[in-house]
């Protein structure tokens, strides 16, 4: 059986790692590819609404550490939780906005025109994003024994694309943030046992 010749081999991936450029060319694509997917949905202004809405309330995790002083009201246990699960957020966000981006510095996605709502301009770095990373530690830290899990999923993974769709960052930062905010949760699982 041959592979198909549309799939990467892992030849192909190796040698991507070997070249920078190579692999910076083939993230471009995927991020163009990507941000075309979203054009059409930019033209809507209900699809528009709920994007800039989902990335303004997750500016400074504003959303994620209000979720946390409701969750502290419930019940002691999950007062607990909530302060663990802010903690963790605070220090993730150092970590990411004044450590991991601090390495990259890679430029935002450019935005032609005049914006359908507000949004608040990042002067940080664009990889990755802190937005995702941010989302995903905290559903993982807020989730933790709440009836209310799919609710920080359905928030977590709808203020992540929302990124790609206001222009401020590339799908390749969001992927990074995603990846970098569940390794940082792992990490603070162990030093934060429940």
């Amino acid at each position: 059986m041959s592979p198909d010749n549309n799939e990467p081999s892992a030849k192909a991936l190796a040698d991507l790692f070997k070249n920078p450029e190579a692999m910076r060319k083939a993230i471009a694509r995927f991020d163009d590819a990507v941000d075309d997917l979203f054009e059409p949905l930019r033209e809507s202004a209900w699809f528009n609404r709920i994007f800039y809405s989902a990335s303004a309330m997750a500016d400074h995790s504003l959303i994620w550490f209000l979720l946390a002083a409701i969750k502290a009201t419930r019940s002691g246990e999950q007062a607990k939780l909530a302060r663990r699960a802010a903690i963790v957020l605070a220090a993730e966000s150092l970590v990411v906005n004044m450590g991991v981006k601090s390495i990259f510095r890679r430029e935002r996605p450019m935005y032609q025109g005049e914006r359908p709502l507000p949004l608040r301009q990042p002067l940080t770095s664009s990889f990755p994003s802190g937005h995702s990373s941010a989302a995903v530690c905290a559903y993982i830290f807020l989730s933790e024994k709440d009836s209310l899990a799919p609710l920080y999923f359905v928030l977590a993974m709808l203020i992540a694309p929302s990124r790609i769709h206001v222009k401020i960052h590339h799908a390749s930062d969001v992927i990074g943030g995603l990846i970098v905010g569940w390794l940082f949760a792992k990490l603070m699982r162990s030093f934060f046992p429940e």
